[in-house]
């Protein structure tokens, strides 16, 4: 007779933690969340991100709040409630909650013991260059740190224009992509901008003091040759891609882009289209760009959309990779190790608190 002896699967809660942090989007850093037109005055939009419900609304003033989408009652969406002014108010029972998170009033019982108590999440927002911006703090960190923009996007003699996208893949994807130049030959080789050169390259990567460049060693300025990737309170990537001359006056075509999870398997995609361009040429540049070139850069990336929305979700799994691949093993690495180091961080938090 076979016996066979049961066994209790042990659970390591810090490691969970830290694959949900990875699937869903670190922390403790500034991430962009919508265009900043997207809330007009007086109008509240709900969204998520990180994987958790968000309910972002503008006063008539402007000013804007971004608040956890669950009133502190019964957990009732506050997004399906009604916009105050200053505050939203839950259509359930009408509690109503300001932009700090703070119940004002609970009209059905005042005086309620509720009111005057910060039982909502509410996150530090800042707009910059067309988009909405939070901090998204554990409970070990809930004050923002500096938000440094790339400066390509803070030069004053750089046109540009944000666009935005929510791709059906995971965020890791998208940062994969990026940091692999060498796709651009090949997924875009019949692109506009991206047709020239040789289809083969040597790689390596270049440190700097807030990230580090990942770039060809025998190709510069004939197509995607180089990526920086930078940590200043956001991440994000710069590039530059070399224009045709139909493409007006100006320099090279620059690219910063940004993604921020919206949930495991779905991404918004933030990129700031930019040339360095003044005087007239500024403005003929915006001109052919909305005319002409728009479209062009469309197309570019659904290419990118496609690819990664095709992929299985493990995609990132089981791989031969070669020395091309640099830039993707280095950046896995780093966000491995940032969501193991911050999974463990917030358990000793808790701990400790406790």
């Amino acid at each position: 007779m076979t016996t066979t002896t049961a066994t209790t699967a042990t659970t390591d809660p810090v490691a969970e933690a830290a694959d949900h942090l990875h699937a869903t989007g670190l922390r403790n850093q500034w991430y962009p969340v919508l265009p900043s037109h997207f809330v007009a005055n007086g109008e509240m939009k709900r969204v998520v991100r990180l994987g958790e419900p968000w309910l972002l609304f503008r006063r008539p003033t402007g000013e804007l709040h971004m608040i956890a989408d669950r009133c502190p009652h019964r957990s009732a969406p506050l997004s399906l409630g009604q916009h105050l002014g200053d505050r939203v108010a839950c259509l359930y029972h009408g509690v109503q909650v300001d932009g700090e998170g703070t119940v004002v009033k609970v009209p059905g019982l005042p005086g309620c013991n509720l009111e005057g108590k910060r039982l909502v999440t509410s996150l530090p927002v800042r707009e910059e260059h067309g988009a909405v911006f939070a901090w998204f703090g554990d409970e070990a960190h809930p004050e923002p740190a500096p938000l440094v923009l790339p400066e390509r996007l803070t030069d004053p003699d750089t046109a540009g224009f944000l666009n935005y996208a929510e791709w059906g893949a995971p965020w890791r994807f998208y940062i994969d992509n990026v940091l692999d130049p060498m796709h651009g030959a090949f997924l875009h080789g019949t692109s506009h901008s991206m047709a020239g050169g040789a289809k083969s390259a040597r790689f390596r990567i270049r440190e700097t003091g807030h990230g580090f460049f990942f770039e060809k060693t025998d190709q510069v300025g004939v197509n995607f040759d180089w990526v920086e990737f930078g940590r200043t309170g956001v991440d994000w990537v710069d590039l530059e891609i070399p224009y045709q001359p139909y493409a007006g006056p100006g320099g090279a075509f620059g690219i910063v882009g940004m993604v921020t999870p919206i949930t495991a398997t779905e991404s918004a995609i933030f990129h700031w289209r930019t040339r360095a361009v003044q005087g007239w040429e500024r403005d003929s540049w915006r001109f052919l760009y909305r005319m002409t070139l728009e479209a062009r850069h469309h197309e570019v990336l659904e290419q990118d959309r496609t690819m990664l929305e095709e992929m299985p979700e493990d995609a990132d799994t089981g791989e031969n990779l070669y020395q091309h691949d640099l830039g993707v093993v280095r950046i896995r690495r780093m966000y491995r190790a940032d969501a193991a180091r911050q999974a463990a961080e917030l358990a000793a938090h808790r701990g400790e608190a406790g």
